[in-house]
C-alpha cells in the first residue's frame, strides 16, 4: 500500500474529510483508511452516522428531495472496512447567495447561446414552430451544411430548442427562489443577416466576424490537460480560422450567389459557401464544448443540493451537442477561400482532410498535435495530479480555464460581441461572471 503517493497527499491535505469522500470514491477511502487517516476520526465518523441515520424519514419528503428518487440512498451512502455510514447531506431549503450568482450568470450565457443558435436556426435548421420566428430557411446555406451531414438542419434546430428550453427553465427556477432573472434583450441590438431566410432581427451576437479558437479538437485528444499541464501546447484544428474574421452565416445573398443545389452539392455550391458552412460547424462545436465545461466548474461552488442537480443535468446535454458537432466539423473537405466578396472580410481559410491528420501515437504525443477526426471520444488525461492514471473526463473544469468570467472572456475572442456598442452590456457580463466566479461552497463541501 503506498501511504505517501497522491491520494493520501490528497487526504491529508483535506480538512474535511467528508468532502474528500464525496471527492475522491469508495476505492480511494479504502486507500486512506488503509493509511491510517481514519484513525483520529472515526469516532466523528460514527457519531455523524448516528444523528443522520437517527432522523425520521417521511416518504414522500425523501422522494421529493432526494437526488434521485431510486438512487439517493446510494449516491449518499458508502462502505468503509465493511461498516456503512452516510454522507453529510446539505438540508438547506433555499439556495445560497452563491448559487443564486451562479444561476444568473448560467441564465445569462444561455441567452447569448439562444440568440446565435437562432440565427443558425433561421438560416440553415428546420423550418417548423420549434424555431420562433422561422421564415423559410435558406436552401442553398443547408445543401452546404449538409455536405457535413444529411441531418445537420435537424441537428441546428435541436440544439435551438435545447437551449430555449435552459432560457426558459433558469429563468422560471431562479423567480421560484425569489431571486430575479437576467434580461438581456436591451442589448440585442447588432445588426444581423440579411440573406433570404433571416427573420433581419438586431442580435445579441455577430456570426460574421469570427475568430474560431479549434484548439478544443486537440485537446479532447490529448493526454494533456490544460488544468494539470500548464503551459501545454494544443494545436488547432484549422489554424486559420484563428486569423482574420471569419463569417459563420450568409450575410447576404451575394454570399450565396452562384450556388445551387443538385445531386452532388460538393460541386454545386461554390467554395465561398462551402468555406461559410465550415465554418459554422467548427464553432458549432466551439461553442458546445465551452458549455460543456463551464457546468461542472461551476457545480463545484454549489452549496444547495437541488442548485447542484440543476446543473448537473443541464451540463451533460452541453457535452451530447459538443460530441455530435466535433464529429461532423471531421467531415470537412479539403478547401480554400478569401473572402473577398460583397461584404467581405478579406479573411483567408484552409481547411484540410482531418481524416488523415496525426493520429495517436505510442507513447501518446506531448505536443497536443494528435487530429484524427474520428478520435471524438475524449483521450484520458492528466487530472488532478500527474501521479494518477491519465482518465476520460472533460477538461478543463477549473475556475481559471473554464470558469465564468474564462467563459466569457472566450466568448468575447470568438468575435461574437463586435458591433455591441453599449458598453454596459459588457459590466453587467463581467459583474454576472465575477459573482459566479466568486460563489462559494457552504457547510461541509469545501475547506474553510
Amino acid at each position: 500500500m503506498n501511504c505517501t503517493g497522491p491520494i493520501h497527499k490528497m487526504a491529508t491535505r483535506t480538512g474535511h474529510l467528508f468532502d474528500f469522500f464525496v471527492t475522491s470514491g469508495l476505492a480511494v477511502m479504502r486507500t486512506v483508511a488503509a493509511c491510517g487517516v481514519l484513525l483520529n476520526t472515526q469516532e466523528g465518523v460514527m457519531e455523524k452516522e448516528k444523528r443522520v441515520t437517527a432522523r425520521p424519514v417521511n416518504r414522500r419528503s425523501f422522494l421529493k428531495k432526494g437526488v434521485l428518487a431510486g438512487g439517493a440512498a446510494t449516491i449518499g451512502a458508502g462502505f468503509i472496512g465493511g461498516k456503512a455510514f452516510a454522507f453529510p447531506q446539505d438540508n438547506s431549503s433555499r439556495p445560497s447567495k452563491g448559487d443564486i450568482a451562479i444561476l444568473r450568470f448560467l441564465n445569462a450565457v444561455e441567452q447569448i447561446e439562444t440568440d446565435l443558435w437562432l440565427q443558425y436556426a433561421e438560416l440553415g435548421g428546420v423550418q417548423d414552430s420549434t424555431i420562433p420566428g422561422a421564415n423559410g430557411g435558406n436552401p442553398l446555406y443547408v445543401g452546404a451544411l449538409q455536405i457535413l451531414d444529411g441531418d445537420m438542419a435537424q441537428y441546428i434546430t435541436d440544439n435551438t430548442d435545447d437551449e430555449i428550453s435552459h432560457v426558459a427553465f433558469l429563468k422560471a427556477y431562479l423567480e421560484s427562489k425569489g431571486a430575479e432573472a437576467v434580461d438581456l434583450s436591451p442589448f440585442a441590438t447588432i445588426p444581423g443577416s440579411t440573406a433570404q431566410g433571416s427573420s433581419k432581427k438586431l442580435r445579441l451576437t455577430n456570426l460574421t466576424q469570427l475568430t474560431v479558437d479549434t484548439s478544443y479538437w486537440s485537446r479532447y485528444r490529448s493526454i494533456t490537460n490544460p488544468d494539470v499541464d500548464r503551459g501545454a501546447p494544443f494545436v488547432q484544428a484549422v489554424p486559420s480560422l484563428g486569423v482574420g474574421r471569419h463569417t459563420a452565416i450568409p450575410r447576404t445573398d451575394a454570399d450565396t450567389a452562384g450556388s445551387s443545389l443538385s445531386s452532388d452539392n460538393t460541386k454545386s455550391i461554390t467554395t465561398h459557401l462551402q468555406a461559410i458552412a465550415f465554418t459554422a460547424g467548427f464553432h458549432f462545436a466551439f461553442i458546445e464544448q465551452g458549455g460543456t465545461s463551464l457546468y461542472p466548474t461551476l457545480a463545484q461552488q454549489v452549496s444547495n443540493v437541488e442548485v447542484l442537480r440543476v446543473l448537473l443535468s443541464i451540463g451533460p446535454s452541453e457535452t451530447m451537442h459538443f460530441q455530435t458537432w466535433q464529429d461532423k466539423a471531421g467531415n470537412a473537405l479539403p478547401l480554400s477561400d478569401t473572402d473577398n466578396g460583397p461584404g467581405g472580410t478579406g479573411a483567408k481559410v484552409t481547411f484540410t482532410n482531418l481524416a488523415q491528420a496525426q493520429g495517436e501515437t505510442n507513447p501518446e504525443s506531448l505536443k497536443g498535435n494528435t487530429l484524427q477526426a474520428n478520435l471524438i471520444m475524449p483521450e484520458p488525461t492528466h487530472f488532478l495530479d500527474k501521479d494518477f492514471p491519465p482518465v476520460a473526463i472533460i477538461r478543463p473544469s477549473s475556475t481559471e480555464n473554464s470558469g465564468a468570467m474564462a467563459a466569457f472572456n472566450s466568448l468575447m475572442a470568438d468575435g461574437l460581441f463586435i458591433g455591441q456598442k453599449n458598453q454596459e452590456f459588457f459590466q453587467v457580463m463581467r459583474n454576472l461572471a465575477q459573482e459566479a466566479d466568486s460563489a462559494r461552497r457552504e457547510g461541509n463541501g469545501r475547506d474553510e
